[in-house]
């Protein structure tokens, strides 16, 4: 392929589609240089460094990620967007694993404000759950509860972690039930006056 075909838009959608063949952690300059049978050097007028390269692949995938679930939760409420959001977040996860790897990495909060798809997950994740009475800090508290069981419960659906026989979907549609429950009926947090 003639570098000239290479771009920043290219490569980082090439370095997503590398992740999920060989997992995010394998993501090289050298891995997606040879994808595009080119020299590494080819790269570098195109991204700084492989963090800057895993960088915009984390930027990418939350990007499609958003995409997704804002999809998904469009027109829904309560616990049927709580169900459409986790659905689409867990669909994403086992579906892309490598490109979900990505979205867990630690971003520098200056990037994080200047993308609109991080900003956008924001302003869908707070709006499904403001729809429970929540404020802040229990805004923040239960954003950081959802992520935790979701990424929690993919990373073990992924790996094989569940070895009971009860159905694996039976025990994430409990999950999402009790996480309804849970903020239906959140501690508030108590502010002074």
């Amino acid at each position: 392929m003639a570098r000239a075909g290479l771009s920043v838009d290219r490569l980082v959608a090439a370095a997503a589609e590398l992740a999920d063949d060989v997992g995010f952690e394998n993501v090289t300059l050298s891995a997606l240089a040879r994808r595009f049978g080119v020299k590494d050097a080819s790269l570098y007028s195109h991204v700084r460094n492989l963090q800057d390269l895993r960088t915009r692949l984390a930027l990418f995938a939350g990007a499609e990620l958003i995409e997704r679930i804002a999809a998904a939760v469009a027109g829904r409420a309560g616990k049927d967007a709580l169900a459409a959001f986790a659905g689409a977040y867990r669909e994403y996860a086992l579906e892309r694993p490598g490109r979900y790897a990505a979205t867990q990495i630690r971003i520098d909060q200056a990037l994080v404000a200047d993308s609109p798809a991080l900003r956008r997950t924001a302003e869908i994740t707070y709006g499904m759950l403001r729809a429970y009475g929540l404020d802040e800090p229990d805004l923040t508290d239960a954003v950081r509860l959802l992520r935790s069981t979701f990424h929690g419960y993919c990373a073990l659906e992924s790996t094989g972690g569940f070895g009971a026989a009860r159905d694996v979907q039976a025990s994430w549609d409990k999950a999402v039930e009790a996480l309804h429950i849970t903020l239906e009926h959140w501690p508030r947090e108590r502010t002074s006056r």
